[in-house]
């Protein structure tokens, strides 16, 4: 069974965020979240959504516990606030960089893209939310597309394409009909 790792902080989007994690969980995919906090303060494990929504992780960031040995997937929600605390950590960072040299798959929505910015990841295609496209465009093949997928780089727009997203997460993790299967739920 596939399994991914999503992580959360506060300012995370919730749509992005709850979408996500469900709509694997719907396709069979053992999810876990993670909370990365920020250097200056640990909140209680309840990450302070974007929009005010309190969500529970499931644990705390551990990079020991978070390699591509454990999970098939890394996906990296939005949220300015969020996106911004988890872009900015050196073992996020370094956590990217390893899933994709392990062949792993690695999801960015909405800000989140910034991580791939923050990871020095090769210039390639991939989409954003249109506040963060100026930061990105110069770096990489800078698309408007809901979805993009360059290699096993999957990044998308924001709170409104969190289904597509989704839904292409499954995909590859999972099949194209197990996708029409969860799509159709």
């Amino acid at each position: 069974m596939p399994s991914a790792l999503i992580l959360i902080a506060d300012g995370t989007e919730e749509m992005e965020f709850t979408i996500t994690y469900d709509t694997l969980v719907r396709a069979g995919v053992t999810c876990q979240s993670s909370f990365v906090h920020n250097d200056e303060f640990i909140s209680p494990i309840v990450a302070k959504g974007s929009r005010g929504i309190n969500i529970m992780p499931d644990v705390y960031f551990e990079i020991q516990s978070s390699g591509p040995d454990k999970f098939d997937a890394l996906i990296i929600p939005g949220g300015a606030k969020g996106a911004e605390t988890i872009s900015q950590r050196s073992d996020v960072q370094a956590l990217v960089r390893e899933y994709l040299a392990k062949d792993k798959l690695v999801g960015m929505i909405c800000a989140g893209s910034l991580a791939a910015l923050t990871s020095g990841l090769p210039k390639q295609p991939l989409t954003s939310h249109p506040s963060v496209q100026n930061q990105l465009q110069e770096h990489f093949t800078y698309s408007e597309d809901s979805v993009v997928i360059s290699n096993n780089l999957i990044t998308s727009r924001g709170p409104g394409t969190a289904f597509p997203f989704a839904l292409k997460l499954v995909e590859l993790l999972c099949g194209p009909e197990k996708r029409k299967e969860v799509h159709v739920q």
